[in-house]
């Protein structure tokens, strides 16, 4: 991956919802991970919560709250992430040194 790619500034949204069924949040997360300018996105219908990570460049935070909008999202947290480091964030070595 090229360092510029590497290094591009993406956006992580968290957000609690009002209501979603578990079968709502399987049909929305795959409709935001068909758009190009999303990069990861996670959607629990059970806890009623979930995270989407966008090319703030491309996509408006207000775009992804109006695909959100059925389900009363409440944004919890805001952050910025390099695509590197949600790379680094996905390796599964990750997850287990954690939790050792």
């Amino acid at each position: 991956m090229s360092g510029r790619v590497y290094n591009k500034t993406l956006i992580r949204m968290d957000f609690k919802f009002g209501r979603i069924t578990p079968e709502e949040a399987r049909a929305r997360q795959y409709e935001l991970l068909r758009d190009g300018r999303v990069w990861r996105a996670f959607i629990n219908g059970y806890a009623k919560n979930g995270f989407v990570v966008f090319d703030g460049e491309t996509l408006s935070k207000e775009e992804v709250l109006e695909k959100l909008r059925g389900f009363e999202p409440e944004v919890t947290s805001i952050g910025r992430l390099t695509v590197g480091e949600l790379v680094e964030s996905s390796y599964s070595w990750n997850n287990v040194l954690s939790k050792a």
